[in-house]
């Protein structure tokens, strides 16, 4: 039987697995549990007969994604105002939770920005599960059918769609160069209350999107097009006199915490095409802000 240890280090890896699928850190963690339960539940000559253990919890964890995102569109459907993915730190664990070499951690870094969870959420469930156990965790075909329960060609035929998806998605996306010098022409302009310098650096069809979860005060449906764009973010001061802005990074690159007497309050991720950005996401929902504590 393999080691305990063999087994656990595995935790790690699985909740970024989990995370880039289902987009929020709580709900990684229940897939994460119910794969070790699994794991703990079959017999002791069944588990000592597994020559891979790594492999068999990442299948059985893409398994219970699966079947947890279909769960979650319809609790989506009942949530309070816009439902964002859960941002993370630049420097989260949860970026780099595989060994990899420099080139590939570009990628893990990216999959888990805001724009492209955000994106992610527009696929299907199985084109999900495929393009991140594929795309970002390199697991074979063979392997992903056996947790999707689909062909070997149809899970590949999954995981191109959503590759040409994405690719389509991040046509023109800024170099993270690009990026911070944009976010921070757009820190300047929102600090002075400068409405004309906010516009010029917003895209004329740039979507805001902010997560209350019902629990804070947020924009229920998204704010859209650079004049009221900028209207609402120079409108926020009044909302959070006290709040502070400082700069952090994001996967995406430069973004923003708000906070209050040295509590976060906000999260401002931003996505930048063109040499504008094309949206603002906002997440203030105290549930998805515990990786900023």
């Amino acid at each position: 039987m393999p080691p305990i240890d063999e087994v656990e280090n595995e935790r790690r890896s699985l909740l970024g697995l989990c995370y880039r699928m289902l987009g929020t850190v709580a709900d990684a963690e229940d897939a994460v549990q119910e794969t070790y339960v699994r794991w703990y539940r079959l017999p002791e000559a069944e588990r000592a007969a597994i020559r891979n253990p790594g492999a068999w919890l990442t299948r059985v964890a893409g398994r219970v994604c699966l079947d947890m995102l279909g769960s979650a569109r319809a609790r989506r459907e009942r949530y309070v105002g816009e439902w964002l993915p859960e941002p993370v730190p630049g420097d989260s664990p949860l970026a780099a939770t595989v060994s990899v070499d420099p080139i590939d951690r570009v990628t893990l870094d990216d999959s888990v920005s805001m724009a492209l969870l955000v994106m992610l959420e527009s696929l299907t469930p199985a084109e999900r599960v495929a393009f991140v156990l594929h795309d970002v965790f390199a697991v074979p075909f063979g392997e992903i059918a056996e947790a999707v329960g689909r062909s070997p060609e149809a899970v590949r035929q999954l995981a191109s769609q959503a590759r040409r998806r994405v690719r389509e998605h991040r046509e023109g996306t800024a170099t993270r160069e690009q990026h911070d010098a944009v976010a921070r022409a757009f820190a300047s302009a929102a600090s002075t209350g400068d409405f004309d310098a906010l516009v010029s650096v917003l895209d004329p069809d740039v979507v805001l999107r902010s997560d209350g979860g019902g629990r804070v005060s947020a924009a229920r449906r998204p704010v859209l097009g650079a004049d009221r764009v900028a209207r609402f973010l120079l409108g926020l001061p009044r909302l959070e006199p006290g709040a502070v802005l400082a700069p952090i990074q994001t996967p995406d690159g430069m973004g923003f915490l708000a906070m209050v007497d040295g509590r976060t309050i906000a999260v401002f991720s931003l996505r930048v095409s063109g040499g504008a950005i094309t949206d603002v996401y906002v997440m203030r929902n105290p549930d998805k802000l515990t990786q900023w504590a």
